[in-house]
């Protein structure tokens, strides 16, 4: 029996490991509130749900990137790095290698 509720207990630590990531990002940043709006104004995008948000630093200015999956299929790609004040959005398209 020992052995069975270690196993448990590993694949609950396992599975709770694997889960913390997703609920952290279940609050959106402010940021990806004002990239909906752009998309929405630029782009005609009405966001669905983001993948890859990433913060971070590059030469002490802070960056943010993001991309974004639009209801009607499209995707895009936005990054912004400060002082800038909009984000720099591409649509991703078909890639052919």
């Amino acid at each position: 029996m020992p052995r069975f509720k270690s196993l448990t207990l590993a694949a609950t630590l396992s599975f709770a490991a694997a889960v913390a990531p997703a609920c952290a990002q279940s609050a959106d940043p402010a940021w990806l509130d004002v990239l909906s709006n752009q998309l929405a104004i630029e782009h005609a995008c009405a966001v669905e749900y983001y993948l890859n948000t990433k913060e971070g630093e590059l030469a002490g200015r802070r960056t943010y990137e993001a991309r974004a999956q639009c209801r009607d299929g499209r995707q895009f790609d936005a990054a912004l790095t400060e002082p800038e004040t909009e984000f720099t959005i591409k649509e991703c398209g078909v890639q052919v290698c």
